[in-house]
């Protein structure tokens, strides 16, 4: 039975409004409360055809979610109905941030997810959703545009790429660099991690792009570009 709460209270100071797709009410009804507690507004359904349902209904009577959140496999046949929803909202809303999350990594269906402008975008694994601080840094960080994935959807798309014969023209450090990209991390984030400063990192960002013959150009993401040299999307 699909299951739907709502209608959501408005969003507390920075809330956010949140569309949540889980076929697990136990999951569900946490994340919900989880969100709440932190202010945000959360509305949640139980399967892609309700999420489909439902962001079509908030795009005639109010504006789109600021940001979706999505089981993978959901019923009837518990596969891809998660991701094929989201594709296709994708579709008709390619602003929509979507942040998909599955038990296990699917590389497959990480590739189909980052294929087309992986902008505001996002793929975590389940276990996540324990640490909280994480959870919600993601959620907020594909709210706002940017491209989040879990360091193993990273780790699994990075063994079944295709060679790239720029990508071997990186130093070791740009290719440690670029695979901190991959998940998301800042430069700011970078350099805390690798201990360097904030201006080696930047200089290893803009070598990474020379060397992948990415120019700058006001209609792509270098970046996000990037990114997808790298995992062979």
């Amino acid at each position: 039975m699909t299951a739907v709460t709502g209608p959501a209270a408005p969003p507390s100071g920075d809330g956010l409004r949140v569309l949540i797709a889980e076929d697990s009410a136990i999951l569900r009804d946490g994340l919900a409360a989880l969100l709440t507690r932190r202010g945000h507004a959360v509305t949640a359904v139980g399967d892609g055809a309700a999420l489909e349902r439902e962001v079509a209904r908030v795009a005639r009577e109010e504006s789109l979610p600021d940001v979706v959140v999505a089981d993978i496999r959901m019923p009837p046949s518990f596969t891809d109905e998660g991701l094929r929803a989201v594709l296709g909202l994708r579709a008709r809303h390619p602003a929509l941030p979507v942040l998909l999350f599955s038990q296990y990594v699917e590389t497959r269906y990480a590739s189909r997810l980052l294929a087309g402008d992986a902008r505001g975008v996002g793929y975590l694994l389940k276990d996540r959703v324990a640490d909280v601080r994480d959870f919600v840094d993601a959620l907020g960080r594909v709210a706002r545009g940017e491209t989040v994935l879990d360091p193993e959807v990273v780790t699994q798309l990075m063994g079944s790429a295709r060679q790239d014969a720029a990508l071997e023209r990186l130093s070791a450090r740009e290719r440690e660099v670029l695979g901190l990209m991959a998940q998301g991390r800042s430069n700011k984030a970078i350099a805390d991690l690798l201990h360097l400063s904030y201006g080696a990192v930047e200089k290893n960002v803009a070598g990474i792009f020379t060397k992948l013959d990415l120019p700058q150009d006001a209609a792509d993401h270098r970046r996000v570009l990037a990114v997808l040299r790298h995992l062979g999307v």
